[in-house]
């Protein structure tokens, strides 16, 4: 299956990659087990339908997601652009890890990340998060080293505020920039956004369908104690009923379209996007591949400017922030966060 492509950055370290993107989160067991053979099939999956891009982190699974890919991506590593990122220290849970992106630190990581995916080099090579500690000049100038040497062959930022962007891309030209967006996650659209426009940055969408609250499938009774997402703003106890009522309206409107919800919100965000100017690639992640195909369906999916303005009103009735944090991403730093 051929999916139409876009083109992440500009001039030589433009990088070109299907309009939809794997993220291999899930696999190292984030929303709850998952064996090996099970990881090999949902990548077995996204393979078979077109999906070349697939984005890791060396903090994913302490490691067990970069290793899943690389087995996986043995033998045919050619046919893959393969992302993986830098800068989380793994210190605790969620919530308890902290940002590093010292010169010594990226230098010591990537050796580590590319011994576990099997491979000498990687397409694209993200600062996970700004380190508050370290200059971002100097964290972009140790991941421009490694293009130099031939590990990396492009560089990106992880939620990274506008001026942050602007400062990084002085020191070596950005391909990408990689953080939350989605109907009920809009905070990069005020400054970000513009931001890898007016630079020629594409865009990653994590999260597209709001760690699974716009999809069909999801229902907040069921939704574990123990779940990675009880951290979230979203999904506390006194947030989640409430924001679960806003998703089914989306769910609704979805119905009436007569395509799934996840699709609903990836066609959003295309539509987003093209009022921007940027070129994006999200990356949603799954351990189902039915849950998959309703995902992909967001590509060839069209949304009325009716459907669009519905969808536009939703984020600001959304109660909690995006992030534990508001410090941990891009909008918490613009003062953005947080909301009600």
């Amino acid at each position: 299956m051929t999916l139409r492509s876009i083109t992440l950055g500009a001039d030589s370290y433009q990088l070109e990659v299907p309009a939809l993107g794997y993220g291999a989160m899930s696999i190292a067991g984030a929303y709850g087990a998952i064996d090996e053979s099970d990881s090999r099939d949902i990548l077995d999956h996204v393979a078979d339908r077109g999906i070349t891009f697939i984005d890791t982190a060396n903090i994913y699974g302490a490691g067990e997601s970069e290793r899943r890919v690389g087995a996986f991506l043995k033998n045919r590593r050619e046919e893959f652009n393969l992302a993986t990122k830098v800068g989380i220290e793994n210190t605790g849970g969620v919530g308890k890890r902290t940002a590093r992106g010292d010169s010594a630190y990226i230098k010591e990581q990537i050796d580590q990340s590319l011994q576990r995916l099997g491979t000498d080099y990687v397409d694209l090579y993200y600062l996970h998060r700004v380190d508050p500690n370290t200059e971002i000049e100097e964290s972009v100038g140790a991941l421009s080293d490694l293009v130099t040497a031939g590990k990396v062959r492009r560089i990106g930022l992880s939620e990274a505020t506008a001026e942050e962007i602007r400062r990084g891309h002085a020191v070596h030209p950005i391909t990408a920039v990689q953080s939350e967006w989605s109907i009920f996650a809009r905070d990069v659209e005020a400054h970000v956004l513009p931001a890898c426009a007016e630079l020629g940055i594409g865009f990653v969408p994590y999260s597209p369908v709001g760690r699974g609250i716009l999809t069909d499938d999801f229902d907040p009774q069921t939704l574990p104690e123990n779940d990675i997402r009880r951290n979230f703003p979203w999904f506390t106890a006194q947030n989640l009923l409430h924001n679960d009522t806003l998703a089914a309206q989306i769910r609704h409107t979805a119905a009436e379209l007569g395509i799934p919800t996840a699709a609903l919100a990836l066609s959003w965000l295309y539509q987003k996007a093209e009022s921007f100017g940027v070129q994006i690639a999200p990356i949603p992640g799954t351990r189902s591949t039915a849950h998959w195909d309703e995902l992909q369906r967001g590509l060839d999916s069209s949304l009325s400017s009716d459907v669009m303005d519905r969808m536009n009103a939703l984020a600001e009735q959304v109660h909690g922030d995006r992030s534990f944090d508001p410090a941990w991403v891009s909008g918490g730093r613009e003062g953005l966060l947080p909301r009600s």
